[in-house]
């Protein structure tokens, strides 16, 4: 059974939810971040670095692979669901377990973060169509990015492009709140409570970036995907405002649960 949020919380900057007396040697600081990935050689990537900076250890499961993911979220500090060469409509056992599995961070309003297919999963589970582009495009390499008034509200100095990775997209799930835009894709970040879905990849390393371009040239070929010399050549443009964005956003997102309610869950 899908669980739906009906209710569309006020935007509230991220600033504003970071506990005050938070320090690194907090041990609530140090309760993991559960991590899922799709294939057995990924990497959390800068989404893992930048959480490893702010003093979360990391709890990687591979459901794909037989890890099983836990029944509460008592024990992590939020969740990261990562993307893959799949689609959430495949009909795999694993994929529709880990849709349906995103009900317990909403239900227990811990910080859930959904990256691409993460965040097409989010979408299904919230009730919305994922599907792809009506014309076959794709968005492989840098594409323009536009921060709705709501998600320059929530974290500012978004980047003026970031790095897709992607032949579907994701309708917005009833009562979510639109945090940016896109052309081909118009839906690229959204949020509902404490639950986030990214349509692009923040978590792009170089070394990544040489391995997707290499391993997937098949994608590269579809409509709309950039040629590889533009990926790097407009990481070398665009990154450091996606990386800068992305340890503003990580922070924020983390710190969402309130304290009280984390001490509580720690006893």
């Amino acid at each position: 059974m899908l669980f739906r949020s009906d209710q569309a919380s006020a935007v509230v900057p991220f600033a504003s939810r970071r506990p005050a007396a938070a320090t690194p040697s907090d041990p609530v600081l140090k309760r993991p971040v559960l991590i899922v990935m799709h294939q057995e050689t990924s990497t959390p990537g800068r989404i893992g670095n930048s959480l490893h900076a702010l003093g979360y250890p990391l709890d990687i499961r591979r459901p794909r692979f037989g890890d099983a993911l836990p029944d509460t979220l008592d024990n992590h500090a939020g969740a990261v669901i990562f993307g893959g060469p799949m689609s959430a409509n495949d009909p795999d056992d694993y994929l529709r377990r880990e849709i349906d599995w995103i009900a317990i961070p909403l239900r227990e309003q811990r910080p859930f973060l959904g990256i691409c297919l993460g965040a097409q999963m989010l979408a299904r589970q919230l009730g919305a169509t994922v599907a792809p582009h009506a014309e076959g495009r794709v968005e492989v390499g840098y594409y323009p990015i536009r921060p709705t008034e709501a998600g320059r509200a929530l974290c500012p100095d978004w980047p003026a492009r970031v790095y897709h990775w992607h032949g579907e997209g994701f309708q917005l799930p009833d009562g979510a709140e639109l945090l940016a835009q896109g052309d081909d894709f118009p839906m690229q970040a959204f949020r509902s409570g404490n639950a986030f879905g990214l349509q692009f990849h923040p978590d792009v390393t170089y070394a990544m970036m040489h391995r997707w371009t290499t391993r997937g040239c098949v994608r590269m070929d579809q409509p709309g995907a950039q040629p590889r010399h533009l990926h790097f050549a407009e990481r070398a443009v665009h990154d450091a405002a996606e990386r800068a964005w992305l340890k503003h956003f990580l922070d924020g997102w983390i710190a969402q649960t309130p304290r009280e309610v984390m001490l509580q869950a720690a006893e």
